[in-house]
């Protein structure tokens, strides 16, 4: 039996605050957005490893969601969404990604609204 080479990576329910929406409220005041991400890489080396180099390193990666969410101003959850998914797939290993964000309270009789976004490697 072999055992796959594909390694998953999952940021789960990453919360922060950020500026985002079109409404008068949602331009002045932060709001909460929760990030999901999904990694997929081939991690072969650093399967029979001990070196981080070998293996994507998922701490810089959310470092980088947590800067650019926190530091900019979105007027649309699509937009958000792909600007993520830009900055987790940029490494060359990544082989697919998926970014989902979650804005908690968009709806009234909703948890939240969310849109999600995928990656494939060619």
């Amino acid at each position: 039996m072999s055992v796959s080479q594909l390694a998953k990576i999952r940021i789960k329910n990453l919360r922060l605050r950020t500026y985002i929406g079109i409404k008068d409220e949602e331009i002045k005041n932060k709001q909460d957005v929760v990030v999901n991400v999904e990694l997929h890489y081939v991690a072969k080396r650093a399967m029979h490893s001990t070196e981080i180099e070998d293996a994507l390193n998922y701490r810089p990666i959310t470092k980088s969601i947590i800067q650019h969410v926190e530091e900019n101003r979105f007027e649309l959850l699509e937009r958000l969404t792909a600007e993520l998914l830009d900055l987790v797939s940029a490494d060359a290993r990544v082989t697919f990604a998926e970014v989902e964000v979650d804005k908690p309270h968009a709806l009234r009789f909703a948890d939240s609204v969310s849109i999600a976004l995928c990656y494939h490697k060619d």
